[in-house]
């Protein structure tokens, strides 16, 4: 076993709080030392730039690297001793310079947060014997979208012998055939391989590509009932795209559409630099318009029908009142919470 990396799993380091402890700092490596057992031993931390901890122990009677504590199973109690001092320092230095994570992999992390930012679900730790297993599911229907899971990548591929964490999603099985021919895509773990695949999440596959494929996975969870609807906030930037001067000449107008928007949705536009505020309300009346468009900036497969239903001062709905209903950020299609829509209608009857 890997005490350090045991230890720091699922922690993001603050390189700021290290040098505040007693880190030295030295080519990029910070360093700290600390004697234990009456001065008889002397414990050497290192963390470079990415944040791998690694630890030693010499023995200053001996002048010599002591080794011994990492033998599996002590018998000796001096030994475990010896041990226990260590991981103490361990632990302090976690507690104090390092950040909890829910996962043990930034990209995994990222994924996590870009799935709260899109869809506002946060993920569910739902099996004690598991713990770094979590699934994503739909707030209206309860349908499963997304499963992660941490193993051993032995049990994915052979003669591979270490932890990560995957991402199992369902799609298309046309599409799945086409992705197991890519690194990063494998036959879904412990799911039927027919409609789920497996992503290890080890940036070998880009985030946005990824939400693209949560996309799909997630409009398999969404009621097919046109009469039932969901409430969407989405981005509109007017430094590509004057939205004001588009809806002073038709009150119906075409946007990107993303996710799994469906007709009779309703749209809030929050637009962004230098206003910051939700402005626009709008409902979705057709989906699924095939359109072409690509720049340097913007890439346009279909779009959706959208009408003007409400506007709203540039100052009446801005971040910082969205921020008081949990939304931090707005970078791409997420759900609108309950209760800011509540407050919307509220203000605006």
């Amino acid at each position: 076993m890997n005490i350090e990396k045991e230890i720091f799993k699922q922690t993001k380091i603050n390189f700021n709080k290290l040098i505040k402890y007693g880190f030295i700092k030295d080519d990029n490596i910070y360093k700290y030392s600390k004697n234990i057992m009456n001065n008889a031993f002397r414990v050497d931390i290192k963390i470079n730039n990415k944040g791998i901890v690694k630890g030693t122990i010499y023995d200053l009677s001996f002048k010599d690297e002591y080794t011994n504590f990492r033998i599996e199973d002590i018998t000796g109690s001096f030994t475990s001793q010896v041990k226990d001092e260590f991981i103490n320092i361990l632990i302090d230095i976690k507690n104090k310079c390092f950040i909890k994570q829910l996962f043990i992999y930034d990209q995994t992390n990222r994924i996590a947060q870009l799935i709260k930012d899109r869809y506002d679900d946060e993920p569910n730790f739902e099996w004690k014997k598991f713990p770094g297993y979590a699934t994503f599911k739909n707030s209206n229907s309860k349908k499963w979208y997304g499963l992660i899971m941490n193993l051993n990548q032995s049990k994915l591929k052979k003669g591979e012998n270490h932890e990560v964490e995957i991402l199992n999603i369902k799609l298309n099985s046309s599409k799945i055939n086409n992705l197991l021919k890519r690194n990063g895509f494998l036959p879904a773990y412990h799911m039927n391989k027919k409609n789920w695949i497996s992503i290890i999440l080890n940036n070998t596959i880009p985030d946005t590509e990824i939400m693209d494929l949560i996309d799909e996975s997630y409009s398999y969870t969404v009621t097919n009932n046109i009469n039932s609807k969901n409430e969407w906030i989405i981005p509109a930037n007017p430094k590509y795209f004057d939205i004001e001067q588009a809806i002073k000449e038709h009150n119906i107008i075409q946007w990107k559409q993303s996710t799994s928007i469906k007709i009779n949705d309703i749209i809030y536009l929050y637009v962004t630099n230098p206003y910051s505020s939700i402005m626009y309300k709008f409902k979705v009346l057709k989906v699924n318009i095939p359109y072409k468009y690509e720049d340097r900036n913007l890439k346009i497969n279909k779009v959706m029908e959208i009408k003007l239903l409400a506007k709203f001062g540039k100052g009446k709905l801005p971040l910082d009142t969205l921020k008081e209903y949990g939304i931090k950020a707005i970078r791409g299609p997420r759900y609108m919470p309950i209760s800011l829509s509540n407050y919307i209608n509220k203000i605006n009857s």
